[in-house]
């Protein structure tokens, strides 16, 4: 040694001081990488989590009965003049069961470790006791019963713990007295082997609830996104089916609209282009001979109400398409709704005196509403000019409106001819059909159509009361204005 110091100090070396921690360190990191070697023993892909999980805890309790089971008979060898060294032997058998399960493990023969353990290892340690020796595993009986009912299915499970069972009755309770009594001879050792089976028998019920707990645990969170992912898919599906749903809706709209549009056509081809040939032929008859003034007034009235007739039919063309183009055209604001109805009337009250009807107004004051103004001005004259056209000569038609606890109910009553049960039904299918008033006026057959839109797009209704031969009664409602926020 002083020779070595010499020679390190003549180099100018400093001999380094002994590291106690770093060397523990290193002896932990070493004996938790065997650890885990031992664990992962005969792991394969092929094995699902919950078998390479039992595999683990049956790697780890082989390899400590292992090393106990050298442990043991060493430290029996050291006492043989106590006992005979062939009991030690014997008692060397359970070590070279854990061994050939490692081995078969490792091998991938997962069966035929299992069956070995469980049938060899209590099957040796009846062998130490019918050769007269009683070392203290009697627990271990029922270490593998414990264990039997974690690793095995039903059958190999009920035959090894009847086995265990069985041969810890016999060994134990039947034949009691034996040679070699290891309790007499060296207490220590058989207290120790008491203490290890306990030791054994708890670390593996520990283990055993520690995996099923663990793998309850997984399984939960498993179910838990599994019910995550069904939840989804449900709500995906009510979101598929609102969207077909949807879809089916904005067909069947479509489909209507473009029936709808088909016979505007039909109408801008036929009822709207005959007046104004009409009215062009009336011209050049005008302006090419010389008719008479008094034929010409005599034309006025007819040329009149065909002019009527067109603007209703422009204006509720025009208002319609427009509709059709904005998505969003509708502008409800805060409007009076007695002065609107005062205006139609107003409007109105020419054809009315044309036709020689009496058009009057009932009124309570203000009528506040929240609508948009251009829609319920059409509402209103489509109805009220409908109510004109079929009623007769000094009929009356009476506009009127009340408040009626949220909304605002507008009435438009006539004395005329009525609605014949099949027209009732074609409206309220929405159905286009148009029919000649009192004084042969024609119709578009779009008012009402248009009518119901417009007050559906307001948050209205409309109701229609008629008897053939007495008349009729439109009334619908909109929202007051104050029970709109």
């Amino acid at each position: 040694m002083e020779y070595l110091q010499q020679r390190l100090l003549q180099r100018k070396f400093k001999p380094e001081p002994f590291d106690v921690y770093n060397l523990h360190l290193l002896v932990w990191k070493k004996a938790l990488a065997f650890f885990i070697y031992i664990k992962l023993i005969g792991i394969s892909s092929s094995l699902n989590d919950y078998d390479r999980r039992k595999l683990e805890v049956f790697n780890v309790i082989n390899i400590f009965q292992l090393f106990t089971g050298i442990l043991v008979p060493v430290i029996g060898l050291m006492n043989h003049k106590a006992l005979p060294a062939n009991a030690w032997m014997v008692a060397c058998l359970p070590a070279i069961v854990s061994f050939m399960v490692l081995y078969l493990n490792h091998k991938q023969l997962y069966l035929h470790a299992l069956l070995s353990y469980f049938i060899l290892y209590p099957f040796f340690t009846c062998i130490v006791y019918l050769n007269g020796f009683n070392l203290g595993l009697e627990l271990y009986f029922i270490l593998y019963g414990v264990l039997a009912v974690f690793f095995l299915n039903i059958s190999y499970m009920l035959f090894t713990i009847a086995f265990s069972m069985i041969s810890y009755f016999v060994l134990m309770v039947i034949r009691k007295n034996y040679q070699y009594q290891l309790a007499s001879v060296n207490i220590d050792v058989y207290v120790f082997n008491q203490i290890l089976a306990i030791l054994f028998i708890y670390y593996g019920l520990y283990l055993l609830k520690k995996e099923i707990t663990d793998y309850q645990v997984k399984i939960n969170a498993k179910n838990k996104a599994l019910q995550q992912k069904n939840d989804n898919i449900v709500l995906q599906k009510n979101e598929i089916g609102l969207q077909a749903s949807l879809l089916q809706d904005q067909t069947e709209k479509l489909t209507e609209l473009n029936n709808l549009k088909n016979k505007m056509f039909s109408v801008i081809a036929h009822d709207l282009k005959s007046p104004i040939y009409a009215m062009s032929n009336l011209f050049q008859q005008m302006q090419y001979h010389n008719i008479p003034a008094e034929e010409v007034k005599s034309t006025l009235p007819e040329i009149s109400k065909d002019l009527n007739y067109t603007i209703g039919l422009l204006d509720n063309l025009l208002l319609w398409a427009k509709s059709q183009m904005e998505v969003n055209m509708v502008k409800p604001e805060t409007l009076d709704l007695s002065v609107i109805i005062k205006d139609v009337c107003q409007l109105l009250r020419l054809q009315a005196q044309v036709k020689q009807v009496k058009l009057e107004s009932k009124l309570e004051g203000p009528l506040l509403v929240h609508a948009d103004k251009e829609m319920i001005n059409l509402v209103l004259r489509n109805i009220i000019s409908n109510a004109i056209k079929y009623t007769d000569k000094n009929g009356t038609v009476t506009v009127g409106a009340h408040q009626q606890d949220v909304f605002i109910e507008v009435y438009i009553k006539d004395t005329g001819m009525g609605i014949s049960a099949e027209a009732m039904k074609k409206i309220s299918e929405n159905n286009y059909f148009t029919t000649k008033g009192t004084a042969s006026e024609a119709g578009t057959g779009l008012g009402l159509i248009l009518c119901k839109d417009f007050l559906n797009k307001n948050k209205g209704r409309m109701f229609i009361e008629s008897q053939p031969g007495i008349g009729s009664t439109f009334s619908f409602t909109l929202p007051c204005s104050f029970s709109n926020s």
